[in-house]
């Protein structure tokens, strides 16, 4: 193999690292996938991986050691990380030439989006609605997160462009959806707002995912990698719970005005509609690929399903527990059907809709003031407690594959 080949070789497995990173795969599977995709180049290489920045150190030659690093500045979009899966399969069976991967991997990353972004905003005022009806179903909290729900929808819409304006969307969309809360309760002669009533609009800046992968990265002693999602997800956490606080405190709202209290007057069904109807509005503000739906559907359910079961057997902390390994159990069985969606675009929406994510909401803003001392521990260790889940899903699925090989093994004997 020439230098200019394998310098080509690592700089495509640079880059498609750092594509994985942007699209919320953990470290230790990016190293792992990298290493698989050099040896089925025939290369020897070494990795330094981090959540945003991947460097591939290959052989040494006559010119010396190759060293290739990469880095995207954005996230992938979820539609994204459907070609990009199929990428990095081929890449780690050699069934792709670097040149080749590099021309895709510039393809996926140009991706446009396939709705336009009218129906991202409706995409998300619907998943908002979805939430509403799991988390805190009744007539009045669904007509608001609805409407509130296009309007962050909006506003996440307007600001794609904006720059530094992003980092601030939290903090802004958390003040307006309390301010209006507020407000709108005070008109009505409401003695409190229902910190569940905010959550559902502003779903999509909870960092229930990040907390989880960084636990995970955390256990598996990536150490720089979970610490910095850890801080990552803190810190955007406070930024909703600044938005809210500041809200109370500029309209002349006490502690008391803010309630953590379960409310349900439309049945008990309505969760479980909920979560169909969350599915869809998944399915418009994130633009996966239509035939994503039954799969959506299919895990979304699942993970309730195993969360409801969990909480009512074992109590609330399991039920997160339960629900993460379920759900990642269940992606990695789908996965492995023809035609499936990859694991990871399974098992990030599930995430998205188990409770502990939101809790993280609640947790900190009564930590701040709204009567809940013991919040803050209580929401770390429900996240912990879907981490564990997590892993536990991994282990479980790794013991089952070695089981069906050693009786595959013995058979043929």
């Amino acid at each position: 193999m020439t230098e200019a080949l394998a310098a080509q070789q690592i700089r495509f497995i640079a880059r498609l690292g750092a594509a994985m990173g942007a699209a919320h795969y953990p470290v230790t599977l990016i190293r792992q996938m990298l290493d698989r995709a050099s040896s089925a180049y025939g290369v020897h290489n070494d990795f330094i991986a981090l959540p945003n920045y991947v460097q591939v150190v290959g052989p040494t030659g006559a010119h010396g050691t190759i060293v290739e690093a990469a880095h995207l500045d954005n996230e992938l979009r979820f539609a994204q990380m459907f070609p990009l899966a199929k990428l990095v399969r081929r890449a780690m069976h050699g069934e792709v030439r670097a040149d080749d991967g590099e021309a895709e991997l510039d393809r996926v990353l140009a991706l446009p989006s396939r709705f336009p972004r009218w129906v991202a905003v409706v995409g998300y005022g619907v998943q908002s609605a979805g939430l509403a009806l799991v988390l805190e179903p009744t007539p009045l909290n669904l007509l608001v997160a609805t409407g509130l729900g296009f309007m962050v929808g909006l506003f996440h819409v307007a600001v794609q462009r904006a720059g530094m304006l992003q980092h601030l969307l939290p903090a802004v969309c958390a003040f307006a959806v309390s301010a209006i809360c507020i407000v709108g309760a005070h008109r009505l002669g409401l003695e409190h707002v229902n910190l569940r009533a905010l959550i559902p609009p502003l779903a999509m800046f909870l960092p229930g995912a990040a907390i989880t992968l960084a636990v995970v990265e955390l256990t598996a002693r990536d150490v720089i990698s979970g610490s910095s999602r850890l801080l990552a997800g803190f810190v955007q956490l406070a930024q909703l719970a600044f938005g809210i606080l500041i809200a109370t405190q500029f309209l002349g709202a006490d502690s008391t005005a803010l309630s953590s209290d379960t409310v349900n007057k439309i049945g008990p069904w309505a969760p479980w509609v909920g979560v169909a109807v969350y599915a869809i509005g998944v399915l418009l503000f994130l633009a996966p690929p239509w035939t994503f739906l039954p799969w959506l559907m299919a895990i979304c359910y699942t993970a309730f399903a195993a969360q409801y079961l969990g909480g009512a057997v074992l109590g609330s902390y399991a039920s997160g527990f339960c629900g993460g390994l379920v759900l990642t159990v269940s992606a990695l069985a789908i996965s492995r059907r023809r035609g499936a969606p990859p694991t990871i675009t399974l098992i990030l929406p599930g995430f998205w809709l188990l409770v502990p994510g939101s809790m993280g909401l609640i947790g900190v803003t009564e930590l701040f003031g709204a009567d809940g001392d013991s919040a803050f521990p209580a929401t770390v260790i429900s996240m912990i407690s879907v981490a564990l889940g997590l892993q536990a899903g991994l282990v479980l699925w790794q013991l089952l594959r070695l089981r069906g090989v050693g009786a595959a093994q013995r058979v043929a004997r």
